[in-house]
C-alpha cells in the first residue's frame, strides 16, 4: 500500500480521506487513487472533492465574503453603484445609499435617497429613516430631526426604536437636552439593544444628573447579566461603554 514515505502523519491524512470517502460514498476509484498514487491522489481528492464541499457551506462562504471584503472593502460598493446604474430601482439606490453611509460618504448617500424618494415611494417611512440617518451622519442635524418628524406625520402607524432613537440624538445633537432626555426616557423602555440606555445615561451624566445616569447604567448591566450569552456578546461594545460610564461617574 502506498503510505508514501510511511510517516505518521502521511498514515493519518491516507486514513482519514479513505474514511471520509466512504462516508460521504464517493466512488472507490478515489480509494485506489488515495492509497497508491499518493500524494497526487490526496491532492487531487482535496481540490474535487474536499474544497468545493467547504466552500458550499454557509460558514465557508460567510468566510470567503469577509475575506474578501477585509481585502477589498469597497467591493459592495462598487456593486450596489452598478446596480442603480444598471436598474435604477428603488431597492439598488437604497442598499447604494446604505453602503455610502458605511464609507462615510453620507453626504452622497442623501442625494441618492432623495432620488429613491418619489412616485409610490414618496412617503416610504423606511426610505424616509434612511434619509435621516444619512443627514445626521452628514452632520445636518436640524433636517435628520425635521425628516423623522414629517416621516411620522406621514406614517402615524409606522413603529421603530430605530427612529425614536436618531430623533432622541437628532434633538441631543441640536442642543435640545430637555427634550433630548424625554425621547430617550421614552425610547429605553423598549430598545432592545444596550445603544440607547447607553446615552440616555451619557446624557444625564453631561447635564448634572449623575445619581440618576448611575441608576440607568446598573439596571442595564444587571439586565445584561442574566442575558443570554449570545446577547452578552452582540451587545459587547455597548456594556463595555455602560461599565466605563458608571465607573467615571461622581458619587
Amino acid at each position: 500500500m502506498g503510505f508514501g514515505l510511511y510517516s505518521l502523519p502521511a498514515i493519518v491524512i491516507e486514513v482519514a480521506l479513505i474514511v471520509h470517502c466512504l462516508r460521504t460514498g464517493r466512488n472507490w476509484l478515489w480509494i485506489l487513487a488515495i492509497v497508491f498514487l499518493p500524494p497526487l491522489g490526496w491532492i487531487a481528492y482535496g481540490i474535487v472533492v474536499l474544497l468545493p464541499a467547504m466552500f458550499g457551506s454557509r460558514g465557508a462562504r460567510s468566510a470567503v465574503r469577509g475575506m474578501r471584503r477585509a481585502l477589498d472593502p469597497a467591493q459592495d460598493l462598487r456593486r450596489y453603484e452598478t446596480e442603480v446604474h444598471r436598474t435604477g430601482d428603488v431597492a439598488s439606490r437604497q442598499h447604494y445609499a446604505e453602503a455610502l453611509i458605511h464609507h462615510g460618504r453620507a453626504r452622497e448617500a442623501v442625494d441618492v435617497y432623495r432620488q429613491a424618494l418619489s412616485g409610490l415611494y414618496e412617503s416610504d417611512p423606511n426610505l424616509m429613516l434612511g434619509l435621516a440617518r444619512a443627514q445626521f451622519e452628514a452632520g445636518a442635524y436640524g433636517e435628520a430631526r425635521a425628516t423623522l418628524e414629517e416621516l411620522m406625520k406621514r406614517n402615524p402607524g409606522f413603529q421603530s426604536p430605530d427612529r425614536h432613537l436618531l430623533y432622541a440624538r437628532a434633538l441631543e445633537a441640536e442642543g435640545n437636552v430637555p427634550r433630548a432626555l424625554e425621547e430617550y426616557a421614552g425610547v429605553t423602555r423598549y430598545y432592545a439593544g444596550a445603544e440607547a440606555a447607553v446615552r440616555y445615561a451619557q446624557l444625564l451624566g453631561a447635564s448634572g444628573h449623575a445619581a440618576q445616569a448611575r441608576s440607568v447604567l446598573q439596571e442595564l448591566l444587571d439586565n445584561a447579566r442574566s442575558a443570554p450569552r449570545y446577547y452578552r456578546r452582540m451587545q459587547r461594545h455597548w456594556l463595555v461603554t455602560a461599565e466605563h460610564e458608571l465607573s467615571s461617574l461622581p458619587g
